[in-house]
C-alpha cells in the first residue's frame, strides 16, 4: 500500500477549533517576531481563533524545548510550533545550538505524540534568514494545522 495517496489530493486545512501553542525564541527578535507574524497571520487565515493560540516568548533556541515540553505537558493542544532563529558564527556554538534545538523539539513531539512544527531557522548569515522569515512563519502554521488533522484522523 506503499504510496497509495501519490498524487491524490489533499484535504483542505481547517484549523476551526484547533488548539495551537507557540513558542518563540527572542534571540534574534527582529527574524522571530517576522516568523511569529507571518505564522500568526496564516494561523488566523487557516481558521484558527486568536483566543485558541498560546504564544509564549524564551531567551532563545536551546529553551525553545523546555517550554514546548510544559505546554505539552499542560495539554490541550492539537499542535505546537517553535520559532527561532540561530545565525552561524565563527564559533562552534551554532552547531551546538542547532543539533540540541532540533534534536529536543523532535524529542518532545515523540515524547508527547503531539506535532510540532519547527520553524526554528539555521542560516549562514543574516540575509538569508531575512529571506526566509515570511515563507517559513508561514509554513509553520501550515504544517501545524496539517499535522493536527492527521493525528486526529489516525486516533
Amino acid at each position: 500500500m506503499q504510496g497509495a495517496n501519490k498524487g491524490a489530493e489533499s484535504k483542505p486545512l481547517n484549523g476551526k477549533g484547533l488548539r495551537i501553542g507557540i513558542v518563540q525564541a527572542r534571540f534574534n527578535a527582529d527574524i522571530t517576531d517576522a516568523l511569529a507574524s507571518a505564522c500568526l497571520s496564516e494561523l488566523e487565515a487557516l481558521g484558527v481563533a486568536a483566543s485558541d493560540i498560546h504564544h509564549v516568548q524564551v531567551p532563545g533556541a536551546l529553551e525553545v524545548p523546555v517550554a514546548l515540553q510544559a505546554l505539552a505537558e499542560r495539554g490541550g493542544y492539537h499542535a505546537l510550533v517553535a520559532l527561532g532563529c540561530i545565525i552561524r558564527g565563527e564559533t562552534y556554538h551554532f552547531e551546538l545550538v542547532a543539533n540540541e534545538s532540533g534534536a529536543s523539539v523532535s524529542r518532545v513531539a515523540l515524547d508527547y505524540r503531539l506535532p510540532i512544527a519547527n520553524a526554528i531557522l539555521t542560516t549562514e548569515n543574516l540575509e538569508q534568514a531575512v529571506a526566509r522569515q515570511t515563507d517559513k512563519g508561514r509554513d509553520a502554521a501550515r504544517v501545524a494545522v496539517e499535522m493536527a488533522q492527521l493525528l486526529a484522523t489516525l486516533s
